[in-house]
This record gives C-alpha cells, structure tokens and sequence, in this order.
C-alpha cells in the first residue's frame, strides 16, 4: 500500500473519522449476518430442508407429524444431562 502524504492534522483526522466508520459498518453486517444465520438455523428449516427430497415419497399426513414432533425431539436431546 503506497504512503499517503498529509497537509494537516485534520486531513489525518477526517482520514482516521472514515475509517473508524468504515469498521464499524462492516462490524454491523457482520453482526446482521449473524443474527439471520441464527434465525435460519431452526428444527422447522433443519427438518424442511431434510425432508424436501422425499416429500413426494412421505404422506403429507406424517409430514406434518414429523415436523411438529421434532422440535420437542431436538429439544430432548439438548437438555438432556449427560451419562443417561
């Protein structure tokens, strides 16, 4: 990266002001990423994602079973202690 040259204080200080904005707007879109990345990680969009190749296999009746009992099968399984 070639050396920028100054005039003034000031031109240092609008420089520094720009990239102190800079890094705060790519901190934020990294947090906004984040956060939908969470939102999208749900049992719901696990148990689509999984059972879209075989919907036209699995009655839509056991479907729907499948994906209201999941949730409550993950969650077991998270909250369940250890060594049972």
């Amino acid at each position: 990266m070639e050396s920028k040259k100054y005039s003034s204080y000031a031109e240092i200080d609008r420089e520094l002001e720009i990239l102190k904005l800079e890094k705060e707007i790519s901190y934020q879109k990294l947090v906004l990423s984040v956060q939908r990345t969470r939102d999208s990680i749900t049992p719901e969009n696990i148990v689509n994602g999984f059972l879209a190749p075989y919907k036209d296999a699995i009655p839509s009746q056991l479907l729907s079973i499948i994906k209201a009992v999941f949730p409550y099968v993950v969650s077991y399984f998270l909250n369940r202690k250890r060594g049972n």
